[in-house]
């Protein structure tokens, strides 16, 4: 080797060597001191978990609300109600359960209402069988110098039952023929006349005692007559005549099973007493 070369080499070497040493020397940049210089501030850093494998899960999030079981509201509670209260009749009102029939024949309404008036008390029969004992006198009615002459009602039904009182073919029969059926029929001890207040009649009713009673067919006002019976008794008569039950009574009303249409209602005492008044305040009652 040359010394010439050598010595080449060794100014060379000390050349690159005192450049090396002589310049600045350079200090290598990290990510985090780049971005701490070129980025704002944002606060704390929090450490961030990250997917390191494919297999390698981040932890799951605590939860941040809680599911129960769904447990049922609890029942309403019940509002107290007043206990029922039995229907309890005012002062004064009463009614009888007295079965409603329907007249069978024409002119039988005193055999209806007899019929239902006994059915109360548990004894039941045919209008016909009833009709029966009330003898009918079917002899005609006449005119006798300018006086009518007919049966007598307070012994035997006066007339056809199927007749009609308009033209003197059929009219009825009276309270003493009705009662006598009604005792030899199973009740005894009832009893009937003429001349009663409304104050008895009202107070048997309260007693629950039914009432048979005499007026005119559908509360009308004929006019009232008299025509002498066979036997000479003078017989207060009305071509309307009719006869029903009485099965309630309160402080203005009397309760009718009506015969003629098979139904039953309430009429004033006022009406009721009126038409009653007709005939002189007959009555049987049931007891």
């Amino acid at each position: 080797m040359k010394i010439s070369t050598i010595a080449s080499v060794t100014i060379l070497g000390s050349t690159m060597a005192g450049s090396l040493m002589l310049g600045p020397v350079r200090q290598p940049v990290t990510p985090a001191a780049l971005a701490a210089q070129t980025l704002p501030s944002t606060g704390p850093q929090v450490a961030i978990n990250r997917i390191r494998h494919g297999l390698d899960l981040e932890a799951l999030a605590a939860p941040t609300e809680i599911y129960e079981h769904y447990v049922p509201p609890p029942a309403p509670i019940p509002v107290p109600t007043a206990a029922p209260v039995a229907w309890v009749p005012s002062p004064g009102y009463r009614t009888i359960p007295v079965p409603i029939y329907r007249q069978t024949r024409n002119l039988n309404c005193e055999t209806a209402a007899l019929q239902m008036g006994l059915a109360y008390y548990g004894h039941y029969y045919s209008q016909d069988s009833l009709f029966a004992y009330e003898n009918p006198d079917l002899r005609a009615a006449q005119w006798i110098n300018g006086v009518l002459h007919w049966g007598d009602p307070y012994t035997n039904f006066v007339g056809n039952v199927n007749g009609r009182e308009t033209n003197l073919t059929g009219y009825g029969v009276y309270y003493p023929v009705i009662l006598s059926i009604a005792r030899s029929h199973g009740v005894p001890n009832a009893y009937g006349g003429e001349g009663f207040s409304p104050g008895t009649i009202y107070t048997e009713l309260a007693a629950g005692h039914p009432v048979q009673v005499w007026m005119e067919a559908r509360w009308s006002r004929p006019a009232v007559r008299t025509w002498t019976a066979w036997d000479g008794r003078s017989v207060r008569y009305s071509l309307a005549e009719h006869s029903v039950i009485l099965t309630g009574v309160s402080a203005t009303s009397v309760r009718v099973n009506d015969d003629q249409f098979g139904s039953q209602y309430w009429v004033s005492k006022w009406t009721f007493e009126t038409s009653w008044r007709d005939f002189n305040n007959m009555a049987v009652i049931y007891r």
